[in-house]
C-alpha cells in the first residue's frame, strides 16, 4: 500500500460530523472538496481542523480547469496552497475536466476532445498547479455521456501520458469507468485491465442513476446511491491487478446515516486488506 496508514475513507459531511470525529476504524480517512475551506477562519475551517487532528484528510478539487485554454486562477491557487500548507492532505487531486471559460465558472465538469493541443495545455496546468502547492497531484479520469469528435488519443493514452510529461499522479473513479464504458459501448473491463498500474493514487467508488427518459441507455454519475455490483466487481478486478490502493466512498446526494455508510466503507477495507499485491 502506498500509504499504509490509510485504507477506505468517506466524503466528509457537515451533518456527519460528530461521528467522523469520533470514530476509530483502522484505516479511515475522509476527502473533502477544498473549495468549501479556502476562507480563512470560520466554523468550516474549524471543523476540517478538528477532523485533521484525528483523521488523514485528502482534498479533491472540482474548480481549477485545468483543461481550459488559459492558466488556473493564480488567486486560487494561493488560496488553495495555503490550505495544503495548513491542513497537510495526505492527498491532493483534481478532475480532468473544465469549467472556466473567459472569466465566466460554470457549475460543472465539462468535457473536452484529447488534442494535442488539449495535452500539452492541459499538462502545462497541471504543472503549473503542482509547482504552486509544492508536491503531486492525482488527476481524475472523466465521466462521459456523449460522443465528441476531434479526439487524437484514447483516454488510457491520454492519461498515461499526461503521468509521463508532469509526474501526476492518476485517481481512478470506477464508477465513472462503468458509466461511460455503458454510455459509449466499450468494455470496462478492458479499461481496468489498461489503465496505467504505476500512477495510480487513490481510488472513488460511488452510485449511479438511470437517465428518466432512456433508462439504462444512459447512466449518470450522479452519487446519489449504493454502489452497484458491477462496480464493485471492477474494483475488485482493479485491486486485484493493481494491488491496494486507498479508496474514497462518495455520496454527495440523498445521503444516508453515516452507519449506513460504514457499511459500504467496510467492504472496502476489507477487499483491501484482503489483497496479497503491494500498491507500486
Amino acid at each position: 500500500m502506498r500509504y499504509p496508514d490509510i485504507t477506505a475513507g468517506l466524503g466528509l459531511k457537515p451533518q456527519h460530523f460528530d461521528a467522523a470525529l469520533e470514530n476509530a476504524d483502522t484505516g479511515m480517512w475522509f476527502e473533502v472538496h477544498p473549495e468549501n475551506y479556502l476562507v480563512d477562519g470560520g466554523p468550516r475551517r474549524a471543523l476540517l481542523e478538528c477532523i485533521r487532528a484525528r483523521h488523514p484528510v485528502s482534498l479533491h478539487g472540482v474548480s481549477l480547469s485545468l483543461a481550459a485554454d488559459v492558466a488556473p486562477d493564480q488567486a486560487h491557487l494561493a488560496r488553495l496552497a495555503a490550505l495544503v500548507e495548513q491542513i497537510e492532505p495526505v492527498l491532493v487531486s483534481e478532475h480532468l475536466a473544465w469549467s472556466a471559460w473567459r472569466g465566466m465558472y460554470l457549475p460543472d465538469l465539462l468535457p473536452f476532445p484529447r488534442t494535442q493541443a488539449a495535452l500539452s495545455r492541459i499538462a502545462r496546468n497541471i504543472a503549473c498547479t503542482q509547482d504552486a502547492l509544492g508536491r503531486r497531484i492525482a488527476i481524475e479520469n472523466p465521466s462521459h455521456y456523449i460522443a465528441i469528435a476531434g479526439h487524437d488519443w484514447d483516454e488510457i493514452g491520454f492519461l498515461t501520458e499526461l503521468t509521463r510529461r508532469t509526474g501526476c499522479g492518476l485517481l481512478l473513479d470506477v464508477n465513472n469507468v462503468y458509466v461511460s464504458a455503458n454510455n459509449q459501448g466499450y468494455s470496462a473491463e478492458a479499461y481496468i485491465d489498461t489503465f496505467p498500474a504505476d500512477a495510480l493514487m487513490e481510488i472513488h467508488l460511488a452510485g449511479h442513476s438511470l437517465d428518466p427518459q432512456l433508462g439504462k441507455g444512459l447512466l449518470i454519475d450522479s452519487h446519489d446511491a449504493p454502489i452497484a455490483p458491477e462496480v464493485w466487481r471492477l474494483y475488485e478486478r482493479l485491486i486485484a491487478r493493481c494491488g491496494p490502493c486507498p479508496t474514497l466512498i462518495e455520496r454527495d446526494e440523498q445521503i444516508p446515516a453515516f452507519a449506513d455508510l460504514l457499511t459500504e466503507r467496510g467492504k472496502a477495507h476489507a477487499l483491501l486488506c484482503n489483497t496479497e499485491l503491494a500498491c507500486v
